[in-house]
Order: structure tokens, then C-alpha cells, then sequence
């Protein structure tokens, strides 16, 4: 966009500038600057990226060493003019109406930065970024404990439980084992030989009085024979 403001800008255009300025601004360090007119992004003095929108097209320009093959392949864009894409520099270009891919255009400006941006503020730049990260490990280390502690003390009140199940166990065997004792003495008693009941007396005196009849039989026989 240039320093006078577009009458009848497309709304896709539009919408897409307002995006990569964002991005551009977000950068450390970043400058907004308008050189022959046009929106820049510079850091410490050293413009990165350059975004034009006027009403029959948006141009999006950036530095690009590392993806310069790669973005040259696409059909939106070409070298920069000027001598530029000597250097490395792309120019994507986009008509009203047209679909522009914001996300890919802002990784182009975060390369671009990185391309131009003096060492000391890339190595703040990497230096904020372990941090966050370092915050970021911290938490999900917290979570991880927090959660291992939420286990162990959800494990811990069904130690009892299974203790008073066991102890229910061993009392049941136990009086099982106290049933097949009884049943073993019962069987003891039952297979074990009876003692002859004593003779009544009236048995007792039959017998006695068989034996006097039979020494009588044995007198008499013996008094015959002499």
C-alpha cells in the first residue's frame, strides 16, 4: 500500500495486507518505513520485505536465499526488478479476486528477516525462543508429575481393600479346612470297632446253668461205666 490510501481496494487484497504487515511488525527490532511510497519492514536500518497494494494488484517482495529455486517455480512469482533478483530478492504478485497464500508468504518473511538481520539481534531472537520453549518443558514436565501424583494417590486407598479381600479369602479357607477336619473325626468314630455290650443277667445265669447240667451229664455217664 502506498502512503495514499487505495479508493476501492479487493477485500481479499486488502485482507492479506493487513495480515503480512502484522506478521512483518511482529518481528524484533522492525521499522515500518515508506521508501518511493511504498509499506517496508526494516531492522536496524536494513529493509526485509516490502508490501504494495494498489487497486489492480497486491505485490508481496522479499529476500529469499534459501527457497529462491523453489519459489521461482510458482506462478505468482519472479525475480525482483531492478537488479534485486540478482541478489536473491522475489516478488509475488496477486490480482483482485485471487487467492493468496498468506501463510506461506509470512514464512518468506520470517527467511527474509533472518537474511538481513544483524547477528546480535538474531541471537536475541534465538535466545528468547529457548526460553519459551525451557517455559514451555517446564510445564508439561509440572503436568506430567501432577498427574503421575493424581495416580499414585488414586492407586493408594485400594491397598485396603484387597487386604480385607484376602483376609476374606483365608478365613474362608480356613473354616473350610475346620469343616474337613470335622468330618474326618466323624468318619474316625463311625469306622472304629464297637465294644460287645455287657450280658444281661438272665443271659449270664442260662449259661450258667447249662454248664452244671452238662457236669451233672458227665457224673451220671462216668457213675455207668464203673
Amino acid at each position: 500500500m502506498t502512503t495514499t490510501p487505495v479508493a476501492n481496494p479487493d477485500p481479499k487484497l486488502k485482507a492479506a495486507e493487513d495480515r503480512l504487515r502484522e506478521v512483518m511488525l511482529s518481528l524484533p527490532e522492525t521499522t515500518e518505513d515508506f521508501p518511493w511510497g511504498h509499506r517496508s519492514g526494516k531492522v536496524k536500518g536494513k529493509m526485509f520485505a516490502i508490501l504494495v497494494l494498489e487497486e489492480a494488484q497486491l505485490t508481496v517482495t522479499t529476500k529469499l536465499p534459501e527457497s529462491n529455486a523453489a519459489a521461482l517455480m510458482l506462478p505468482f512469482t519472479a525475480p525482483t526488478g531492478y537488479g534485486m533478483g540478482k541478489s536473491g530478492w522475489v516478488t509475488s504478485t496477486f490480482k483482485p479476486g485471487q487467492d493468496v497464500p498468506v501463510e506461506l508468504l509470512a514464512q518468506w518473511i520470517h527467511e527474509s528477516f533472518r537474511a538481513v538481520a544483524p547477528e546480535k539481534v538474531l541471537k536475541a531472537m534465538g535466545a528468547g525462543t529457548a526460553a519459551k520453549g525451557g517455559e514451555a518443558k517446564a510445564g508439561v514436565t509440572a503436568k506430567k508429575a501432577s498427574a503421575k501424583n493424581g495416580v499414585a494417590k488414586s492407586a493408594a486407598p485400594t491397598k485396603a481393600p484387597v487386604k480385607a479381600g484376602a483376609a476374606k479369602k483365608a478365613s474362608a479357607k480356613n473354616t473350610v479346612a475346620k469343616a474337613a477336619a470335622a468330618k474326618s473325626g466323624a468318619a474316625k468314630k463311625a469306622a472304629a470297632p464297637r465294644k460287645a455290650a455287657p450280658a444281661s443277667g438272665a443271659a449270664k445265669k442260662a449259661a450258667s446253668g447249662k454248664a452244671r447240667a452238662s457236669s451233672a451229664q458227665r457224673g451220671t455217664t462216668a457213675a455207668r461205666s464203673r
